[in-house]
């Protein structure tokens, strides 16, 4: 993989975990559950956590190019 594409494959993951940590806080904010809850709720799940360390590593691929 080139930087170009390790650059898009971020953009599109950034893209992804945000949508699913504003798909939470939507959601939350509807059920009025208390934002420290929420929070907790974002803190914790699997797939926004595996989201950031796929994040993280493109950003050390990147880094090494």
């Amino acid at each position: 993989m080139d930087n170009k594409e390790l650059s898009l494959s971020k953009k599109l993951l950034v893209s992804y975990k945000e949508r699913l940590e504003n798909e939470i806080l939507k959601r939350s904010i509807k059920l009025k559950i208390p934002s420290k809850v929420c929070q907790e709720n974002i803190n914790n799940n699997n797939e926004i956590n595996e989201l950031k360390k796929l994040i993280n590593e493109l950003d050390n691929l990147t880094s090494k190019h």
